[in-house]
């Protein structure tokens, strides 16, 4: 099935991580630097290649690579973290008004599917595209970088702090 494509060790994928039922959780800089932090232990710990990146207020998109298994794999575990890190501080954020409404959709997510115990975050797949050529590659990259503009985040995109775009990003990547 399309929706569950595995990876393949050592390849360049395209791929987005969504937030279930799309909703708006990285508005907040703090959940946003859960994720870059998280990103950066998988970096240091595992290896993972990342050559571009972008966080919008309810996806990730990520040009990556990992030489040791099965990209899919690892973002599973790092899905699976950002979880549980984010909800625990949706939990504690005194500054979160939309605290219990967030808590409810999440745990009403949950309760449509065993798999999930309390509350279910992430959505299930991450639509890994290969990128096979250098057109491509430029076009993900392309569509990546102009995803806050064209959210009417920011006017160019290297004004985006959250994005590999931007000189000032707090997680480096590498170079294609």
């Amino acid at each position: 099935m399309s929706e569950y494509r595995n990876t393949a060790p050592g390849e360049l994928y395209f791929v987005t991580l969504t937030v279930s039922g799309w909703i708006d959780v990285f508005s907040r800089k703090e959940y946003k630097d859960i994720l870059i932090e998280n990103l950066k232990y998988c970096q240091e710990k595992f290896n993972l290649e990342i050559f571009a990146y972008v966080i919008m207020t309810n996806h990730l998109h990520l040009i990556a690579r990992w030489q040791d298994g099965e990209l899919t794999e690892l973002l599973g575990r790092f899905k699976s973290y950002t979880a549980k890190k984010i909800l625990e501080e949706i939990r504690r954020n005194p500054q979160e008004s939309r605290k219990d409404w967030l808590l409810n959709v999440f745990e009403h997510f949950a309760s449509n599917n065993k798999q999930y115990s309390n509350y279910h975050f992430w959505n299930y797949t991450n639509h890994p595209t290969l990128l096979h050529t250098n057109a491509v590659i430029d076009q993900k990259l392309e569509y990546i970088h102009q995803n806050p503009v064209r959210a009417g985040i920011v006017g160019n995109p290297e004004y985006y702090n959250y994005s590999s775009a931007c000189a000032d990003s707090p997680l480096k990547v590498a170079e294609l």
